[in-house]
């Protein structure tokens, strides 16, 4: 790949996350967020964004990041995704559209631990990243337990970040 390659790919990428980062800003403010927890919240997806081109880079398939990320959430909550979708009692939409700043950061910190484990390492294919992804969760589970101690209560919770979902907005609207 010549240089001028390389910058063409690096500017198609740049003005797609940036697209993707207007988008998401617009959605959140329309559904009601405070600029605070929008600002982390597109911070995570970047971060996350950086995770996975790690994990696309060394060998990962696409069908298994849902596995790693369920080895971060262990180690960092103590419940897969899906057990803690139930748990807040969401079916459809999006977990970390329903999560605290607490939550959102230990998330944060679970994934770019991990892609820091990852990159140190220079882990390759499903069980090294595995293994960096559980180390990542731990130190995240880790801190998030001795914040809890600090604070006196738990950062996990079955409260819904905002009071309506987006279900029960919609439902309210096609009353209207």
């Amino acid at each position: 790949m010549n240089n001028l390659q390389i910058c063409s790919n690096f500017w198609q990428i740049t003005l797609k996350n940036n697209y993707k980062t207007g988008f998401f800003k617009v959605l959140y403010e329309q559904k009601g967020y405070s600029q605070e927890w929008i600002e982390k919240r597109l911070r995570g997806i970047a971060v996350r964004q950086e995770l996975t081109n790690e994990w696309e880079q060394r060998e990962v398939h696409n069908k298994d990041y849902g596995i790693l990320t369920n080895e971060i959430a262990k180690a960092t909550f103590g419940k897969t995704v899906e057990q803690y979708k139930k748990y807040k009692q969401i079916k459809k939409e999006n977990l970390r559209d329903h999560m605290a700043d607490l939550k959102l950061i230990f998330t944060m910190l679970g994934e770019k631990v991990t892609t820091e484990i990852t990159k140190k390492e220079n882990a390759k294919g499903f069980f090294q990243c595995k293994s960096a992804s559980q180390r990542g969760g731990r130190i995240a589970g880790n801190a998030r337990r001795e914040t809890e101690k600090e604070i006196g209560s738990s950062v996990a919770t079955s409260e819904n970040f905002l009071a309506e979902s987006e279900s029960q907005k919609r439902l309210k609207l096609k009353k209207q």
